[in-house]
């Protein structure tokens, strides 16, 4: 995509952004397979057509659960915290989307509300696509009718695996383990030997609201974990050495 602006990048969370900021949409080193973004160059290029690359910085909110769609957003760089609830009484961590995602997609084919709100994590780039024009490009591209479809799949197994997580996990282990390999297949990278990486985005608070525990017994369990050798932690960095003595946790 055409490139990107430059903003005041807040310290604390610039250092989880280990690629390159990317400069055109068919180089970019974020593309993902799957995702919205790997879609053909001629696709990819119309696209650009429509859109232009902005810039956030660390904890802006992008938009807030209830508004009207009135744009989706591809992340080209950084990560975003989804959340649900009322933001005076009890909010629910939905997710973490990084490069790649798009953000908004149910809801600006729907005509609808978002349905969850979304913070910038760290500093963030990103390409807003107003609700007409996404909805012209779909109809003159048909791999990108079929991206969209497949996007929404993606999002349909991401409120699955968060379901299953707290109803089908029996002990905080568990549902710590499955939240930590889903957060290394979401926003993470496979290293060889079978291992994942990503950047530690959460506190240990919020990890607990996400696997119904306290944040006490987060601290506690994950460096259960890295005693173990199935997890390392470092540089704001979580390695999954052994990802399937995590998932047997049960």
């Amino acid at each position: 995509m055409a490139q990107t602006e430059n903003s005041v990048v807040a310290p604390a969370r610039q250092k989880h952004i280990a690629r390159q900021i990317p400069v055109g949409c068919a180089v970019c080193a974020n593309r993902r397979p799957g995702w919205f973004c790997s879609l053909g160059s001629a696709v990819l290029a119309d696209l650009e057509l429509v859109t232009t690359t902005v810039s956030m910085p660390a904890q802006s909110a992008l938009f807030t659960q209830g508004e009207d769609a009135r744009c989706l957003y591809l992340i080209c760089g950084g990560y975003f915290k989804l959340t649900a609830g009322n933001p005076h009484d009890r909010q629910m961590i939905v997710r973490v989307a990084g490069p790649g995602s798009m953000l908004g997609l149910y809801a600006v084919l729907s005509h609808g509300l978002y349905e969850v709100s979304a913070e910038a994590l760290t500093s963030a780039q990103l390409r807003p696509v107003e609700r007409d024009s996404f909805l012209t490009f779909l109809r003159s591209h048909k791999e990108a009718q079929m991206r969209a479809v497949q996007c929404i799949c993606q999002e349909y197994r991401f409120a699955l695996q968060d379901a299953c997580r707290i109803a089908l996990a029996d002990t905080v282990a568990a549902r710590l383990g499955r939240l930590l390999l889903e957060l290394a297949h979401q926003i993470g990278e496979h290293l060889d030997g079978g291992g994942f990486r990503f950047p530690l985005l959460l506190t240990h608070e919020e990890m607990a609201s996400m696997a119904c525990t306290t944040r006490e017994t987060v601290t506690r369990t994950l460096g259960q974990f890295r005693k173990d050798g199935w997890i390392s932690i470092e540089d704001s960095l979580v390695t999954v050495l052994e990802p399937e003595q995590l998932q047997s946790l049960s």
